[in-house]
């Protein structure tokens, strides 16, 4: 998994840069995002922020990108709305 977390001061870069982000995984909170990770995806996601976003990018703006190793990720806590995100639901 990868946490992608992001401060981007230009409204229309931020919803840009966010949008890019829902292809891979979803919303955690306002600006950070969970992704199912792959070597594959995490070339391709980091390839695009340099490429399409870093020239855009002033001083006060910043992304994180974070691995979580499954064994951590087995670690995480979750409480209130996001322990819901490991729900399988079963639609009949």
């Amino acid at each position: 998994m990868l946490l992608v977390t992001y401060d981007i001061t230009d409204d229309k870069l931020r919803t840009k840069f966010s949008n890019f982000l829902k292809k891979f995984g979803y919303r955690l909170q306002y600006s950070v995002f969970e992704i199912k990770n792959s070597e594959r995806i995490l070339n391709l996601v980091m390839t695009e922020i340099q490429r399409r976003y870093m020239k855009h990018f002033t001083g006060a703006d910043s992304v994180m990108i974070i691995p979580i190793s499954e064994s951590d990720e087995k670690k995480i806590m979750k409480f209130g709305y996001a322990k819901n995100t490991d729900e399988d639901i079963l639609f009949l």
